[in-house]
């Protein structure tokens, strides 16, 4: 409880941000994109504080947001009328299309970083991958869901706005079969689930990769796919919308058929997206085209400090959010219990 506000707020800890230069660039990254933005689908930072009072002891930063009800994981369990899952996947796409107004890419879109209202309004909690960060196809695997990374992620490709929509496709999908798309126990084997069910893609595809890849990917045993009515059946969506929406298990498949696209190239972009019938019956466009945020320095994504670097960077930042500690640490006075 903020007891200033009076209202109720959630309070992020980032854990140990100053462990090494990944952890504190993540972190110096995730602060200043929170900044950034300003979208009713996107998590807003409210305030921001350390208990720590100078430079040298700094070790804790805690990031104070609007409280949610619960994640998109608990969602998906939910038995959900066509209604609320096109308005979820409506809000998803408004999110995503401002972090690409200021030229953030997510790439790492997950139910566990989207939060949800009991009201059914949502927002996106994280800022995904830097775009230095990109993992390649022959890398170690390491921890991380990778379930709804778009195949150019995982293939390590070149990519652009849409792999985005793979991933809401991914959460999309789930939400109508009850459980993950593709759950890989590592990146190869996501592969393999990916064109187990969809197919093998065409050789257009096979010849934008980079050769090792290529060699690996069309040596794979060759899948014709399933049809999407196969993959998706009536008898898994909910009954079609007697509102005036009149939403159907027709629209919400078609939509995942053209979002589920192993080919970036042929996928649906974002802005045709939010005009799917499925989707656009909640189209407002104070919240499609909401004002863009400030452009992203994405000089952070490529910039090399040290661990004690980019704390100092951290530090100034949270400073401007806490006056308090700023003011006390200056004048070494006791500071006020929070």
């Amino acid at each position: 409880m903020d007891t200033i506000t009076q209202q109720s707020v959630a309070i992020k800890k980032l854990s140990r941000p100053f462990q090494n230069v990944t952890h504190a660039k993540r972190a110096y990254r995730e602060f200043k994109l929170m900044k950034l933005v300003n979208h009713k689908n996107i998590i807003g930072l409210l305030n921001a504080f350390t208990p720590q009072r100078t430079l040298d002891d700094f070790q804790d930063v805690y990031l104070v947001m609007e409280l949610m009800d619960a994640n998109l994981c608990q969602v998906i369990q939910m038995d959900l009328d066509h209604e609320r899952m096109s308005y979820l996947l409506y809000q998803m796409l408004c999110g995503i299309k401002h972090l690409h107004s200021a030229g953030i890419i997510h790439r790492d879109l997950k139910p566990s970083n989207i939060v949800v209202k009991s009201d059914c309004t949502l927002k996106i909690l994280d800022f995904g991958l830097a775009r230095t960060a990109g993992t390649t196809f022959m890398m170690t695997p390491y921890v991380v869901t990778r379930y709804y990374r778009a195949p150019e992620v995982i293939l390590g490709m070149g990519y652009k706005e849409n792999v985005d929509i793979w991933s809401v496709g991914c959460i999309m999908g789930e939400m109508i079969r009850g459980g993950v798309l593709f759950p890989g126990t590592d990146h190869i084997d996501q592969w393999n689930k990916i064109i187990e069910q969809l197919g093998t893609p065409s050789q257009e595809f096979m010849r934008r990769l980079q050769p090792t890849v290529r060699n690996y990917v069309e040596n794979r045993p060759r899948y014709p796919g399933y049809s999407f009515d196969r993959l998706f059946p009536d008898v898994l969506f909910p009954s079609d919308s007697s509102e005036h929406n009149k939403l159907k298990a027709s629209q919400a498949r078609d939509l995942l058929s053209r979002m589920l696209v192993i080919d970036p190239e042929k996928r649906i972009s974002v802005d045709d997206a939010l005009l799917h019938p499925y989707i656009n019956v909640w189209y407002d466009e104070s919240e499609v085209n909401a004002p863009a945020p400030g452009p992203w320095d994405h000089s952070v994504d490529e910039r090399e400090h040290t661990v004690d670097q980019w704390k100092e960077l951290i530090y100034q930042e949270v400073m401007e959010y806490d006056p308090t500690t700023a003011a006390a640490a200056s004048a070494n006075e006791p500071q006020p219990i929070r």
